[in-house]
């Protein structure tokens, strides 16, 4: 796809050039003809041209802006679905995360029962960390569209207004752990938070088992988290906690080195 968006985004760039050209002879001939006769000024009033100069520019930015957001979700979705090796890369979890909310825009935006929910990123200083990248990106789409899920669910039974007054929020936290004690293998902390309506211990407990799910039927497989644990804890050497009470929402977090651990045979 992006071989047809490169070409019309770069035809539109020499569409906005030519249409200012002609935009600017009419403009000439309207101030060299001030008369041009009733034939003239009837097509000019059945096109309506002061509407359509006006109007033709801005036309051509928003189909410019457009293809631009089909390049950066392309760009984002080939992020997302690199293809790990055997060995682990330095990678930006940031960028990993950014890529995970641009996919789940189209979740996070307003619409007809609730307002947008809020994405609140309190990002500290990361260096790149040695992982498998598309493996982690995995990790934060479940976290991300489960956290999604809980504030869906949280808001059954309230009025748009009543969701509009306490916000729908995710609030997600990097930073790294470089005491004295991690001198020689910083961690980076991620945390991804919701301020749904929380859940019970003994939900809490299961969290973390094959076919585990409090979503209703054919919605969930209960393999998402587990799959999420092992990526975490087999793969990367690190941990995945959730934190939770009842009204409380819920915290996932993520503890992974910055460099890489050799796994023992």
């Amino acid at each position: 796809m992006n071989n047809p968006v490169s070409f019309i985004s770069g035809n539109l760039h020499h569409a906005k050039d030519y249409i200012s050209d002609l935009i600017n002879l009419v403009q000439v001939y309207q101030e060299t003809f001030t008369e041009p006769g009733q034939a003239v000024l009837d097509e000019i009033e059945a096109i309506e041209l002061a509407y359509l100069v006006e109007d033709l520019p801005k036309m051509i930015d928003s189909m410019k802006l457009g293809t631009d957001r089909i390049r950066d979700i392309m760009q984002s979705l080939r992020n997302y679905s690199r293809t790990d090796g055997f060995e682990k890369n330095p990678a930006n979890i940031h960028e990993g995360i950014e890529t995970t909310l641009m996919i789940l825009s189209h979740r996070l935006k307003a619409n007809s029962n609730r307002p947008a929910i809020k994405i609140i990123k309190k990002y500290g200083e990361l260096p790149n960390i040695e992982c498998y990248p598309g493996q982690l990106n995995q990790v934060f789409m479940n976290l991300i569209a489960n956290a999604i899920d809980a504030l869906e669910e949280s808001n059954f039974g309230k009025t748009y207004k009543q969701i509009e007054s306490n916000p729908n929020a995710i609030t997600i936290s990097t930073s790294v752990d470089s005491s004295i004690e991690k001198m020689t293998n910083p961690t980076v902390n991620i945390r991804i938070a919701d301020n749904g309506i929380g859940m019970s211990k003994h939900i809490k407990e299961k969290l973390f088992s094959p076919f585990f799910t409090t979503k209703a039927e054919g919605k969930g497989t209960g393999l998402g988290l587990p799959i999420c644990h092992d990526i975490v804890t087999k793969k990367h050497r690190g941990s995945l906690e959730c934190f939770s009470s009842p009204g409380m929402g819920t915290e996932f977090a993520i503890v992974i080195p910055a460099r890489s651990i050799p796994i023992q045979a």
